[in-house]
């Protein structure tokens, strides 16, 4: 499925509705921050995500919800694809330079990476190991 980008207006309905589940109109008016756009602004932003694919809508009773039918780490996902192909050529070492020099990234945040980065290096290690003994054992 090609995912659309999203627009602010679209954005900002988006993380209420990942946040909650089955909302109505009224129900994301509520979780929003003043100034609050109109009811009928909403309406029309729900309009075109559910356009888009990115929205579901049921009936209950004269009431609609609207759900997320595009989970948040699969948006996030295709936006990190683009910006690291656009602006950095598919090189995550690229990007992660551009943080780095910019100093965008504190040294807990640093740290953070690095741990991430070790405990997916030690999973893929697992990994490895557990397909060879598989293979070991199958011989």
């Amino acid at each position: 499925m090609d995912i659309k980008e999203l627009t602010r207006a679209e954005m900002d309905v988006m993380k209420i509705l990942w946040e909650g589940n089955g909302m109505t109109v009224h129900d994301i008016l509520d979780a929003m921050t003043e100034p609050r756009p109109a009811y009928t602004t909403v309406a029309t932003v729900l309009k075109i995500l559910e356009k888009k694919g990115f929205v579901g809508r049921n009936v209950v009773g004269r009431t609609h919800e609207f759900r997320p039918k595009v989970a948040r780490e699969t948006y996030a996902g295709r936006v990190m694809n683009n910006v690291l192909g656009n602006f950095f050529g598919g090189s995550v070492v690229q990007m992660m330079s551009f943080f780095a020099q910019n100093e965008s990234i504190s040294m807990a945040d640093f740290d953070a990476i690095m741990g991430i980065l070790e405990d997916a290096k030690n999973e893929e290690a697992t990994s490895e190991n557990s397909k060879k003994t598989r293979l070991w054992i199958r011989s």
